[in-house]
């Protein structure tokens, strides 16, 4: 059976995909293609009406799309321990973080976003509301991290590639300076493969039309 995940190399949401894909060995069943919502040739809206990526192809022609349930499928293909386990306390400690995860990613993704306005349009109550959120939810994996399992799940890669996102995006935030817990454990997981190939970077298609493609750091 080969799927088809539609992806980019800049989305923490699509990263997350692209290492669940990894450490279950599911690599030879996935086949990666590519994908820039933003053109004005794109594809995407036949596959995923809400013309968003990831999106995962099935051979049936059915799509899923949202990185959680893309994942949740991708779990139940290999034979390996679980990325989400199926039952109990374990299963909503593991939830609990990926949503920790999402909703630092969100923020930060928010926070990108309205600098990208013109200057004298931006809100800075919105954008420290943004930040405030994506920092209290870092504070709060400082404090979990020493409780992390050894064995990598669902939560724990949310939060890495959340980090990943605001380290390739806004470098300079300081992020790791009140943080050595979680600095120590990002950097452990980033020297998996799974991570270490797959750090962020702009991708611009050929064909992007002249669109904003929306790269730039926060500023």
């Amino acid at each position: 059976m080969t799927l088809k995940l539609r992806y980019n190399p800049m989305s923490p949401y699509i990263r997350k995909v692209v290492v669940m894909i990894s450490e279950t060995g599911l690599e030879n069943r996935v086949q990666q293609v590519l994908t820039h919502p933003w053109t004005e040739n794109t594809d995407i809206g036949t596959v995923n009406p809400l013309g968003k990526v990831p999106t995962l192809e099935l051979e049936d022609g059915t799509s899923l799309y949202d990185s959680l349930v893309i994942c949740d499928y991708l779990d139940s293909l290999h034979d390996g321990p679980k990325m989400i386990p199926a039952s109990g306390m374990e299963r909503w400690i593991v939830l609990r973080r990926h949503a920790l995860g999402l909703g630092i990613t969100d923020a930060a993704a928010l926070h990108l976003f309205e600098h990208r306005r013109q200057v004298g349009q931006r809100s800075p109550g919105w954008i420290e509301r943004q930040w405030r959120a994506a920092t209290r939810g870092l504070d709060q994996v400082e404090r979990e991290v020493d409780a992390f399992d050894e064995r990598l799940d669902l939560g724990q890669i949310g939060i890495a590639c959340a980090i990943g996102i605001i380290d390739f995006r806004n470098p300079d935030c300081g992020w790791r300076e009140t943080r050595p817990n979680l600095s120590a454990w990002w950097d452990r997981l980033m020297e998996r493969p799974s991570f270490a190939d797959t750090v962020p970077y702009d991708w611009v298609p050929e064909d992007h039309g002249g669109l904003n493609v929306w790269i730039d750091k926060v500023a």
